[in-house]
């Protein structure tokens, strides 16, 4: 890593809140498609690259609605048809947020200081005119670029003009732990150990009341569900072989969503980079985004850990 650069509160309105079976917050995959669609266009003319890319929450607003049990998606209103009638549509989830990046680069950018503030003016000019997530960005604040840090201290300066904020950590791991543990059930039922709200009966008492108690998750944390990635389903076709493909000059496969399980932890409580960097890796089975090495186990309790 030679610099990281820090495209601080992204607001995106209208961003896709659904994720494959999850929903809430956009895939890891858009985040990282983004940067590497900002890479493309400063490498040949700054000489560096985006490679992984954290992902910090500051606030976000689903559009949906509640009448206390089951929520509902807010939907807009389509014009009628030439005929008087209404519309047909697709439900779409969408979602108010804002959110920072903070990115890894490559290279060496030329002209010291002058060379990074041209890249930073560049840069807020390109994120303003690209979609993330389907939203438009309507603001941000001004890019900046530091030195890769070489300690906690150093890099704590940099993430503390980000507070308040929780950043995403992948926790994948403690899926493939807790399915090891439990070779009995399948890899959904391991999964949904960490993204369903489970309650289970005890025995009655003298009135034949049941008692209904939480079930707390495997591992503490905020911990939440996540699409990372696509899984090849079917054999790869040449160019121009499937129907209506949005490109006919490019291979086409179909794919699934692939699942993993993510943490939100508070920006005062990060003292390392690496875990944050989230980065894509393809193969011939899939396309996939994962943080490069698992995060050091640190169970410091605090008052958003689900120990119930």
């Amino acid at each position: 890593m030679s610099y990281l650069l820090v495209l601080p509160h992204l607001r995106i309105e209208n961003a896709n809140a659904v994720a494959g079976l999850t929903w809430g917050f956009p895939a890891i995959t858009h985040f990282l498609g983004y940067v590497h669609a900002l890479s493309r266009k400063v490498c040949e003319e700054y000489g560096v690259r985006f490679e992984g890319c954290a992902v910090v929450s500051h606030e976000y607003q689903v559009h949906a609605y509640t009448s206390g049990r089951d929520y509902q998606f807010a939907l807009t209103r389509n014009p009628l048809t030439k005929e008087g009638n209404t519309a047909s549509f697709n439900e779409e989830g969408r979602m108010h947020l804002t959110v920072s990046l903070v990115v890894e680069c490559q290279g060496e950018i030329i002209n010291g200081d002058y060379g990074k503030e041209a890249l930073c003016t560049h840069l807020k000019m390109l994120c303003q005119s690209q979609k993330l997530a389907g939203g438009s960005i309507i603001s941000m604040r001004d890019p900046h670029i530091f030195s890769a840090p070489e300690d906690e201290k150093q890099l704590r300066k940099i993430l503390w003009r980000l507070m308040p904020g929780f950043v995403l950590f992948d926790r994948s791991e403690w899926l493939v732990e807790h399915h090891q543990q439990h070779p009995e059930m399948s890899r959904l039922d391991a999964w949904l150990d960490f993204s369903a709200i489970k309650y289970q009966s005890q025995a009655p008492d003298e009135r034949g009341d049941a008692r209904w108690e939480y079930q707390p998750k495997p591992m503490p944390g905020y911990l939440v569900p996540l699409m990372c990635g696509y899984q090849r389903i079917s054999p790869l076709y040449e160019p121009g072989e499937v129907a209506n493909a949005r490109d006919e000059n490019t291979p086409f496969a179909f794919v699934e969503a692939v699942y993993g399980v993510g943490e939100w932890r508070g920006l005062h409580r990060i003292t390392d980079i690496e875990p944050l960097l989230w980065r894509y890796r393809t193969t011939d089975t899939g396309y996939y985004c994962s943080a490069m090495r698992p995060v050091a186990d640190d169970f410091t309790i605090n008052d958003d850990d689900d120990l119930e």
